[in-house]
């Protein structure tokens, strides 16, 4: 399940991360910070998503 988890994390990590900047820059955040805090974020919400989404996937398998 782990390395599920980690090939889904490069998919949901990006996604995340990349809604993430695009929602500080929609709000007017528009520096470095800011863009770089909403993709750390994304990036770190990511870890448990990916590992909820690997178990989700495992264990409705036959």
């Amino acid at each position: 399940m782990f390395r599920l988890a980690t090939m889904l994390y490069s998919l949901i990590a990006t996604t995340l991360a990349g809604s993430l900047v695009i929602a500080a820059l929609t709000a007017g955040y528009d520096t470095l910070l800011p863009i770089l805090v909403s993709a750390g974020v994304g990036a770190l919400v990511a870890i448990p998503a990916s590992y909820l989404v690997a178990q989700a996937i495992v264990s409705n398998k036959r």
